[in-house]
């Protein structure tokens, strides 16, 4: 068998760069920053740190109502886009004695959060956004900011009528099994006693803000919040910029995740200094965005949204083999992967699996080395361009698109702290952030360290969920994911949730939300339907859905994930310490729907027990 070096040489003939290389100096970037305390180096925001989850900045304080006593078909916990998902969902099948329970002010979720200035999506907006055809709305540009999205999510709860079923700045507590009433009891800070019969659990994984657990963190006195709470009393503007409040203000940014990617250039612009505190570098794209060309519109037909969702995940999967119709940076390693595999001579013979890991390895590469090229090319400041560039594999963190931040740290007043030598910020004190043995003074920290996506279940969650004989969720899955198709549990009737648990993960959740809402709400439909009070999984199609997570699972996914450098996607560098089980649905998003909608034609609610 050849050696890689000749297969390389072969398959690469004017390969102009060194892929060991390359894997080496990935792998020292990574030791750097891996930390022995993995996810624990954030901590919870409770108690003391409560204020920057649970406080809501865009709302009048001191909100008060009468406890509630309700009899419920269906609680829908969250009103982000899942819970509005389900909620729509919900009233299309005729089911319309339901609640949705938020926290927030109104629906949202994450879009009701973040509106840091300059938040947009970063997944085309025609993809993105939810129930376009069925609102009849076309979003202004290619990728929408979020006070679009946020006017959308208000769209979508007013055209399925949805605002008078909503407790909104209301948290749940514990949500629990009554067993000789076969319902569930939900509890609220509100001290609201209702009763449900189902419940769907559509908090999302990006609901509760993360924050870094640095020494002497509750010790500062200048100002500070994270900016899924951006306080614009202090900073002035709004979305659009105008931070003029921050003139005479020196600033530290603790982050450089998309949040991060997103804001700097507003923050750059109006404070007196800003000091951006970076572990490790993102990997930045170009965005381009544009108008949405309204002939293109004009042309659609009916199913347009669903196809071009599709398109977008089977292009990502390396299932797309025709056009592409969405054609942007999450598409273009899978197109160049595709180009080489098709560029390939008959007499190549037949591809293995290790041609094409290493095919897709060097389009990796060719890639990322555009990635710190342009980095160079944009960043005038020599030592700044060196750590703003990115040395992993793109998908081992989210990637982002911006045209402005790099751009940034051209600017006087902007400075780049690099903390990888550290693993992070020594320690902040009443006035000043520490890095690297040095104290900067600061008037404001902002904490742009994104959501808390692959924490443990009860950290995400702040409440139980009590199923029979008062088994909590988290005990059940202690020890990994148990679940029929990542929507239910065995030992808890009536209950469904909405996430990335054990089912096909896609940068697009929108997507994933709607066909998980679509089918929970078939679920339910069939049990009233039926004439039946509860329904259940399974024990045995538990443990057979979550063999074939592990089926599919393989390798592979683990060993690219435990070479990436820390971050939320390989849960800090702790990934080899996961199970295989809590892994997605390998096969893809598309795969998954096809078995979902075979499952619900069939009819007769395999691995599910009515009573």
């Amino acid at each position: 068998m050849a050696s890689e070096r000749e297969r390389l040489h072969n398959l690469f003939p004017d390969l102009d760069f060194d892929p060991e290389q390359l894997r080496n100096r990935y792998r020292q970037e990574r030791d750097r920053r891996l930390r022995d305390d993995g996810e624990a180096q954030y901590i919870e925001a409770e108690g003391e740190f409560a204020r920057y989850a649970d406080e809501d900045p865009y709302v009048e304080s001191g909100y008060v109502r009468d406890p509630l006593d309700l009899e419920l078909d269906v609680v829908v916990i969250g009103a982000g886009f899942s819970g509005l998902m389900t909620g729509a969902r919900l009233k299309e099948r005729g089911i319309d004695n339901f609640r949705i329970i938020e926290s927030g002010g109104n629906f949202g979720g994450t879009w009701y959060w973040n509106r840091y200035p300059g938040a947009q999506c970063d997944i085309e907006s025609y993809c993105y956004l939810p129930l376009l055809e069925e609102t009849g709305y076309m979003p202004k540009e290619k990728y929408s900011y979020a006070p679009e999205i946020y006017e959308h999510v208000i769209r979508v709860g007013k055209y399925f009528k949805l605002e008078d079923r909503a407790l909104f700045r209301t948290r749940v507590t514990q949500v629990r099994w009554l067993a000789d009433e076969s319902t569930w009891e939900v509890s609220t800070h509100r001290n609201d006693k209702i009763r449900s019969r189902f419940v769907i659990q559509a908090t999302g994984p990006a609901n509760r803000p993360k924050l870094p657990g640095i020494p002497g963190i509750s010790s500062f006195r200048g100002k500070s919040f994270h900016t899924a709470r951006w306080d614009y009393s202090y900073t002035g503007g709004d979305h659009t910029g105008g931070l003029t409040k921050l003139s005479d203000k020196r600033v530290a940014v603790i982050g450089t995740g998309a949040t991060a990617i997103q804001s700097v250039p507003f923050l750059g612009e109006y404070a007196k200094e800003l000091y951006v505190f970076q572990r490790t570098p993102s990997s930045v794209d170009l965005r381009g965005n544009k108008p949405t060309d309204p002939d293109w519109y004009d042309s659609l037909e009916p199913g347009w949204q669903r196809n071009r969702r599709e398109n977008f995940a089977a292009t990502l999967a390396g299932q797309n083999l025709g056009e592409d119709l969405v054609a942007d940076g999450w598409t273009d390693i899978a197109r160049r992967i595709f180009l080489s595999l098709r560029t390939r001579s008959p007499d190549e013979g037949e591809i293995d699996m290790e041609e094409i890991e290493l095919r897709s390895e060097i389009a990796d590469f060719q890639k990322m080395n555009e990635i710190r090229t342009r980095v160079d090319a944009t960043v005038r400041k020599s030592d700044a361009a060196e750590k703003l560039k990115p040395w992993y594999r793109q998908f081992c963190k989210r990637p982002t698109f911006n045209d402005e931040y790099l751009e940034t740290f051209n600017r006087k007043n902007v400075h780049l702290i690099d903390v990888a030598d550290t693993k992070g910020v020594e320690r902040i004190t009443e006035t000043t952030v520490i890095a690297n043995g040095r104290e900067y003074e600061v008037d404001c920290i902002i904490y742009a360290t994104g959501f808390e996506i692959t924490t443990d279940a009860y950290r995400r969650v702040d409440f139980d969920t009590l199923g029979r004989n008062e088994l909590s969720l988290y005990d059940h899955w202690r020890d990994g994911f148990r679940t029929l198709h990542g929507l239910s549990s065995h030992g808890f009737p009536n209950w469904f949730t909405i996430g990335i648990n054990q089912n096909a993960f896609s940068p697009n959740m929108t997507a994933m939300f709607d066909d998980q809402a679509m089918h929970v709400s078939y679920i339910i439909n069939e049990v009233k339907r039926r004439g039946k009070r509860s329904i259940e999984v399974s024990e045995e199609a538990e443990e057979a859905w979550v063999q074939e997570i592990i089926k599919h699972a393989g390798t592979g996914p683990l060993n690219f994930l435990n070479e990436c450098t820390p971050g939320y996607y390989n849960r800090e560098g702790t990934a080899s310490q996961g199970t295989r089980q809590n892994t997605p649905y390998a096969p893809g998003i598309n795969a998954f729907n096809d078995l979902l909608k075979e499952w619900r034609e069939k009819g007769d609610l395999e691995g599910m027990l009515l009573s």
